[in-house]
């Protein structure tokens, strides 16, 4: 709770949070002297994030707008509660009255309500929407808000793109749709108002407690309210489910604020303090830029540990159709294959990228082995290939499709084929053999540090395998002893390549971020991707080892990080692990 001391509102806000009644004050008020904005009402009947559903939404335009100056936004959920000027909120009076005052930043409102789908006839029932939309975890509503309604306002209006100067709040289940909003799209939403927020295991809204102790700090503002006599029901307790949030956010130093209070699900006390909630969250007419949430002194804060704070995303390869299969050479150079144009590329220790190889047959997966030699998942001719680093082409296996490789420092090669859902070996002299079969889509594959396991993961489930490998190179014992995090709604991983580090840690490239998992197999910490693109694979490459490189969809990242990776050619015995 970085701000609070920044901030002595807060300090009044919670003395007088258990006070016995709360009654509007007069910023919620219509005020002599304070010009009032206007209010339009519209309609959203041709939703592609909601096919079939209709809603109405409002915008509300400050007196002091002016045509062709970006205004800041704020966006509400549950819109016709928040937008009515005689209700419990009363947000355009509040709104008219902080910006009057240079307490906000002139700020259009966006009010959007739930969506219907209409019923098909007389004797029938609508469906609706509500709960869908808000309480799910994954980004289909920030579509809706960012592709779909707020151009079409922008057709009118000049709204800045500075996600600094956009909040979104709601209460209830509106509350945690627009946490979720902001959660997936930080490069458009820094301020959160929440109130009463439905944290709880509806749709999954718990897992937030978990997801932000471990994901790499997101630059957000949070104010959250809730009252002691919140909901307690089937679905989980509403009080206890937001102190676990805010606890979370203070864990991973996230600038938040939680004004407890006696009320129960309702607007009562969320209406009374809203003026001072948006005063906290904005922090004035020219509010300052909202930092990206990091905390070093907690402990076993994973993932601050790992990520250098000097260092973020940085592309170093841009317009690839797929790029994918990033290897590390012995001089720490990292090569990548271009899928769907047939390349390898080689990026320099000066960060040049050249093409090494053309016409490679939609190579996917690549290692460098222990003779120096890059060897390759030839997909488009279902062949593995040793390639010397003049490029003199061999090859080691043929007849099966391949996907990702990873070879022992004894030059025994383990490589998967998704589709026959099955891990192939082939061993030091060359010979093929089958080694497991059944994972549903068995798709990045990696040893552990000392070469004694060896993991694939499931790109169609939630599940990385692990398996000891036996002398003869033969797989047992496997068991699915790392579980992802998937997005919101979707049951697939989306797994990917994957990496180790000499602490004995596994990175795993999968459609929520990297996640880290300790050896032991828990969950350590979530890398958040380069931006909103997929990512496909990564490497630690560099002289010391200890640049994290991620393909993408058509880029290629880098960063520096606080670990150094392990190469084929040199096992690492890792520390033990904390049990």
């Amino acid at each position: 709770m970085r701000s609070r001391c920044a901030f002595p509102l807060l300090a009044a806000l919670a003395a007088s949070a258990f006070a016995a009644d709360y009654t509007l004050g007069p910023d919620s008020q219509r005020q002599p002297g304070v010009p009032q904005g206007r209010i339009e009402k519209h309609a959203w009947n041709d939703s592609r994030a909601y096919p079939g559903t209709v809603r109405d939404y409002w915008v509300y335009v400050p007196a002091q707008y002016q045509a062709g100056t970006p205004a800041a936004l704020m966006v509400f959920q549950d819109g016709a509660k928040f937008v009515d000027v005689d209700g419990a909120w009363r947000v355009p009076v509040v709104l008219d009255n902080l910006i009057h005052k240079g307490q906000m930043p002139v700020t259009i409102g966006l009010f959007i309500d739930p969506g219907v789908l209409p019923a098909p006839h007389e004797k029938a029932q609508a469906r609706w929407n509500r709960s869908f939309e808000y309480d799910s975890t994954s980004d289909l509503y920030s579509k809706l808000v960012l592709d779909e309604i707020l151009p079409e306002v922008q057709k009118s209006y000049s709204i800045t793109k500075d996600p600094d100067l956009r909040g979104i709040g709601g209460s209830s289940s509106g509350a945690i749709c627009a946490f979720t909003v902001a959660w997936h799209r930080p490069d458009a939403f820094h301020r959160v108002f929440s109130s009463i927020g439905s944290f709880a295991p509806l749709r999954g809204g718990n897992n937030y407690v978990s997801l932000i102790r471990r994901t790499e700090g997101k630059p957000l503002r949070v104010f959250q309210q809730d009252g002691e006599k919140d909901l307690n029901i089937y679905a989980g307790n509403w009080w206890i489910s937001n102190q676990d949030l805010h606890s979370a956010l203070e864990y991973a130093g996230y600038e938040t604020t939680f004004v407890r209070g006696t009320e129960g699900h309702n607007s009562v006390h969320g209406g009374a303090i809203l003026p001072d909630a948006l005063r906290w969250l904005w922090g004035g007419a020219r509010p300052q830029p909202v930092s990206k949430a990091r905390n070093e002194k907690v402990e076993r804060r994973w993932v601050d540990l790992i990520l250098d704070p000097a260092s973020e995303w940085e592309q170093v390869a841009s317009g690839l159709g797929l790029g994918e299969g990033p290897a590390v050479n012995r001089a720490g150079e990292v090569f990548f294959t271009d899928i769907r144009n047939s390349r390898i590329h080689r990026i320099g220790l000066d960060g040049k990228v050249s093409v090494f190889k053309e016409d490679t047959a939609q190579s996917n997966g690549m290692v460098f082995g222990p003779d120096g030699r890059l060897y390759v998942c030839q997909h488009g001719r279902k062949r593995i290939l040793a390639i010397t680093p003049e490029g003199q082409e061999s090859v080691v296996a043929e007849g099966t499709g391949s996907n990702d490789i990873a070879i022992t420092a004894r030059g025994e090669i383990y490589y998967t084929d998704p589709r026959e859902h099955r891990v192939w070996l082939v061993d030091a002299r060359g010979s093929r053999r089958m080694v497991h079969e059944g994972i549903g889509f068995p798709n990045g594959l990696r040893l552990s540090p000392d070469q004694s396991i060896l993991y694939v993961n499931d790109m169609w489930g939630r599940e990385v395998w692990s398996f000891q490998i036996q002398p003869d190179g033969s797989l047992k014992y496997g068991a699915p002893f790392f579980t992802m995090e998937v997005p919101g709604g979707s049951n697939m991983s989306g797994a990917d390549g994957m990496a180790v580090d000499t602490q004995g840690d596994l990175y795993v490239a999968t459609d929520v971020g990297i996640q880290v998992f300790e050896g032991t197999g828990k969950l350590a910490a979530i890398i958040n991707k380069p931006g909103l693109i997929g990512i496909t694979n990564l490497v630690f490459g560099g002289p010391q080892l200890d640049t994290l490189y991620v393909t993408a969809r058509d880029a290629v990242y880098r960063r520096k990080v606080r670990r150094q990776g392990v190469v084929s050619w040199q096992p690492v015995m890792p520390p033990k692990p904390r049990l």
